[in-house]
């Protein structure tokens, strides 16, 4: 006997009423209107899509960080992997209920416990993520998007990643995902700079700096700022005010096609890299630092990194573990106001300073006088001197890592900040412990007797091997 079709229809239509609503629940917006509101997803691992482009590949998102915290990103879908994220590193609401995304013109994200963590501050009618990806918020309704104008849009503020034919100019900056390094325009030039002293606001000491070639086309002083670009061709190009570039740095993939998209990233050692979508991974195709000793900070605080050997202390009698070979300065950054106490010092032979190139230097009459000026100053963590050249560098921050040189005529002077609550070294370790006559001893050739520590477990970035049963002729102080 057949069913009756008016007994099937209502469970057909039921059934697909149900599909739809479900496929409805789970499709990702293309726009955004006023009145939008998103929460956190407590099940979603690793990012929760909030707003795609029309391709699908990447995701206006809540991206989870350290599990309990969220960050709102536009990440590439395919791989997780965020290209842009609102507001400055470290300021970042709570993955929970509390949190909420609104967009009410302008697109905020809020805490009803911790108030506003960041907005964009505009009274737009739509939010909408291109496929570049470019985050935008439109005032107007054209569907097509043709007379709506761009209030605000994501490409004017990257984080640490340009993509391809974003313009990046003198009035931004890309800051690695830990705070420490950015990159920044000079006027002819590309700029590296790192932010090495604790609670300082912006990254002042430059390490790296690229100038433009000029080989096609020349920057012309008081014709506008310069502007770079990820070219598709597989280049980072350099503009001012043309479409030819005064400066290319090509990429391994130039003049070829590739799969995926073009991302450059400054990193969180601060070496900016270039990357290309391999249709799995995301492919290294550019690095600007080719070097591990050219890098800012390689070895951590009071490290000493050699080329072709890599990484030991300054101090030859500690061995490097996994915090590095003393604990990072936290407070901000000088030995004034009765901090100099908690200070010894270090002298080292056969050092350098990295960058040097980059940084301000005098000439002394000798390694006593580039010494003594930094003694005196208490903003002045550290010298370094050239008995050949004259020259004597003063470092005004926590020291980083120093280069090996090999060549003993060039002498270090370091403070070393012991913190609060933090014993002294125990110089029973067989270190000489002497005064600035020992320096005077060392003048006259000789040794300073010492032993190592016994060997332990050494944890060292990258391909280095362990340096800690090898020393130039070092020369450890107490406080003076």
């Amino acid at each position: 006997m057949k069913t009756p079709i008016h007994v099937i229809n209502p469970v057909l239509l039921f059934l697909l009423v149900a599909c739809l609503s479900a496929d409805q629940s789970t499709a990702v917006a293309q726009q955004l209107l006023q009145g939008f509101v998103a929460t956190p997803d407590p099940t979603a691992e690793d990012f929760q899509p909030i707003l795609t482009d029309s391709t699908g590949n990447f995701s206006l998102s809540f991206l989870r960080v350290n599990q309990h915290q969220l960050a709102l990103a536009i990440v590439h879908v395919p791989s997780g992997v965020p290209l842009w994220q609102a507001g400055r590193v470290g300021q970042l609401a709570r993955w929970g209920k509390p949190t909420q995304l609104i967009f009410n013109g302008s697109l905020v994200i809020t805490d009803s416990r911790s108030g506003v963590f960041w907005s964009t501050k505009t009274d737009g009618d739509r939010v909408v993520l291109t496929s570049e990806p470019n985050l935008q918020i439109l005032k107007g309704h054209d569907a097509r998007n043709s007379l709506a104008s761009t209030l605000w849009q994501s490409f004017d503020f990257p984080s640490d990643t340009l993509v391809e034919n974003q313009n990046f100019s003198s009035a931004m900056r890309l800051v690695s995902s830990n705070g420490l390094y950015a990159m920044r325009l000079g006027p002819d030039f590309i700029g590296l700079y790192a932010k090495f002293m604790p609670g300082g606001l912006d990254e002042v000491q430059i390490y790296y700096r690229h100038r433009a070639l000029e080989a096609k086309a020349q920057i012309i002083e008081g014709h506008g700022p310069i502007l770079v670009r990820i070219s598709s061709d597989g280049f980072l190009g350099m503009y001012q005010n043309t479409s030819v570039p005064a400066d290319i740095q090509t990429f391994n993939s130039y003049q070829r096609p590739v799969p995926g998209p073009r991302r450059v990233r400054i990193e969180s050692d601060g070496n900016l890299k270039g990357y290309y979508w391999s249709g799995s991974s995301w492919a290294l195709d550019y690095q600007l630092i080719a070097e591990t000793c050219d890098l800012p900070s390689p070895c951590g605080p009071y490290g000493l990194c050699t080329p072709g050997e890599g990484c030991s202390c300054l101090d030859n009698r500690t061995q490097i573990h996994t915090s590095g070979c003393y604990p990072s300065q936290t407070e901000p950054g000088d030995l004034c106001e009765g901090k100099r106490s908690k200070s010894r010092v270090l002298r080292r032979t056969g050092v350098e300073l990295p960058f040097k190139d980059l940084m301000l230097s005098t000439e002394t009459a000798s390694y006593e006088e580039c010494e003594k000026a930094c003694d005196m100053n208490c903003t002045c963590w550290g010298a370094v001197y050239n008995n050949a050249s004259g020259k004597c560098y003063t470092v005004d921050y926590p020291i980083q890592t120093i280069l090996g040189a090999g060549d003993e005529s060039k002498l270090g002077y370091f403070k070393v900040w012991e913190g609060p609550g933090k014993k002294k070294m125990d110089m029973s370790l067989g270190i000489g412990v002497v005064g600035f006559g020992g320096y005077k001893l060392w003048k006259r050739k000789s040794r300073v007797n010492s032993r190592y520590l016994e060997e332990d477990e050494i944890v060292a970035p990258g391909p280095y091997k362990d340096l800690g049963s090898s020393s130039f002729g070092s020369i450890e102080l107490s406080s003076r």
